[in-house]
């Protein structure tokens, strides 16, 4: 199990970032000086909220940036909840205590998981272009996002990194329940989640006190901005 760093003055706090710009910029401020990572170190974000995180943990670290694109597998009729994840290399990982809980049958899971790599595959033409992602052999990755509520989305990640052959991960996000830090924490090598909390109900949002969805076009500006400021991972499969 990963070793869990905390700032243990905004354990269960709520409205401690403005927004998550903000966030990545005090994440950044944590382990820059106290961690040291095997190089190259590279920032996974997962869109959208993830984005902005990343970077300015990117641009403050430095490291260099690329998109991870997860998408939850979504329940029928209830489109804000997953019972799963599928991620950008297509790798799938399954709630299965949830699945049998709600009693979905192969047809409902399979049409799912169809729908989310669609939607994967169109956000990669939006996002890089239709480009494939690059390698991470022997990387440092770093997986962030704006929180980690459920943490499946997380853990789906950090397998995809993994299979890509990621010599270390951490990951690095600014809030997150207890219980999602305990489900990545099990299989990163290490996390770092300033704002943990342990009060139920936990949402995400109540860490920001600027809090909003970012549509597709934010996240191309961001993208442009970290092409622009040269810190787009670009190495070749």
């Amino acid at each position: 199990m990963g070793r869990v760093i905390e700032e243990a003055a905004l354990h269960n706090r709520v409205r401690v970032f403005q927004d998550r710009r903000e966030a990545g910029a005090k994440l950044a401020g944590c382990i820059r000086g106290q961690l040291v990572f095997h190089q190259p170190l590279i920032v996974c974000a997962i869109p959208a909220g993830g984005v902005p995180v990343g970077l300015e943990l990117a641009e403050k670290l430095p490291a260099r940036l690329m998109l991870g694109i997860v998408r939850k597998v979504k329940i029928p009729g209830n489109p804000e909840a997953g019972f799963g994840a599928v991620t950008w290399e297509g790798s799938v990982l399954f709630n299965e205590a949830l699945i049998r809980q709600i009693g979905l049958t192969r047809q409902e899971i399979d049409a799912a998981v169809q729908e989310t790599r669609e939607n994967i595959r169109d956000r990669m033409e939006r996002f890089t272009g239709g480009r494939p992602l690059p390698s991470l052999q022997g990387t440092a990755v770093m997986i962030t996002d704006d929180g980690l509520a459920s943490g499946y989305t997380m853990l789906a990640a950090i397998r995809a990194a993994r299979n890509g052959g990621a010599r270390e991960i951490t990951v690095a996000v600014p809030t997150g329940s207890a219980g999602a830090v305990s489900l990545v924490a099990a299989e990163a090598d290490l996390v770092v989640c300033l704002n943990q909390r342990d009060r139920y109900p936990f949402a995400v949002a109540d860490a920001y006190r600027s809090w909003y969805d970012l549509d597709d076009r934010e996240v191309s500006a961001l993208i442009r901005e970290a092409g622009e400021k040269d810190l787009l991972w670009n190495r070749k499969r």
